[in-house]
């Protein structure tokens, strides 16, 4: 954990129907001093959206080793690769070539994400997803943030609802693709 991080403590209530995943979730965040709320809120929506067996968060802005969130199997090697934000094309190639399945969540504006990425190599860039929100979704979100946060997390054909500390949310999950 990064000296001044803030501890955010999240218990959350998952159901994820399109995928069949049902958790009860405590989740301890660090946020870095320089991590936005809006990063860190994406950064749980990311986990909770690819929760499986061996998903962790990483050291978040304080490693540049890792993605904001991976999945590792039994033996230690990554399978999938969870950005957030606006990762470079570098950390997009790197990420690709090291698991099975590379994907970001954004609080921006996805394109603009996937625009800076034009004509860079990426390794397998049309695996790659990039997963975006309706807008303001995020920004109300932030909001009603606090040191310790209870939601409800329900995903069914593609829509998101989002009980967070008694504030109820919705957006679309928009998938992207690399052209």
């Amino acid at each position: 954990m990064a000296i001044g991080a803030m501890i955010h403590t999240f218990t959350v209530q998952l159901a994820d129907m399109d995928r069949g995943v049902y958790e009860d979730l405590t989740l301890r965040v660090a946020k870095h001093p320089s991590e936005t709320d809006a990063y860190m809120l994406t950064r749980v929506l990311a986990y909770c959206l690819e929760y499986t067996e061996g998903i962790t968060f990483s050291e978040g802005l304080s490693s540049t080793e890792e993605p904001a969130v991976v999945v590792r199997d039994l033996t230690g090697r990554t399978t999938a690769w969870i950005e957030v934000g606006a990762p470079d094309a570098e950390r997009m190639h790197y990420g690709s070539r090291l698991a099975e399945r590379t994907v970001v969540y954004t609080h921006r504006d996805p394109a603009k994400v996937i625009a800076a990425w034009e004509g860079k190599r990426i390794h397998d860039a049309d695996g790659i997803r990039v997963y975006g929100f309706d807008p303001g979704f995020i920004d109300a979100g932030t909001r009603v943030l606090e040191r310790r946060n209870t939601a409800t997390l329900t995903v069914t054909e593609a829509q998101l609802y989002l009980d967070l500390n008694g504030t109820s949310l919705s957006s679309a999950v928009h998938e992207h693709r690399i052209d």
